[in-house]
């Protein structure tokens, strides 16, 4: 998630989730749900919001 300008921390406490959910669905060690996948796209869309930067 470094090269997004969050943590996995960061991502995991926005989707209510385990750091390590984060770090497997990274990995390809988890396939999260059609329900959790719209939850991170959200998390991720209201951390750019917050001012998170791309690059």
């Amino acid at each position: 998630m470094n090269k997004l300008g969050i943590t996995q921390a960061a991502l995991a406490k926005e989707c209510y989730v385990v750091r390590q959910t984060i770090h497997y669905i990274e990995n390809n060690n988890y396939d999260p749900t059609l329900e959790f996948t719209f939850i991170i796209y959200k998390a991720l869309n209201s951390l750019f919001d917050e001012g998170y930067t791309y690059g």
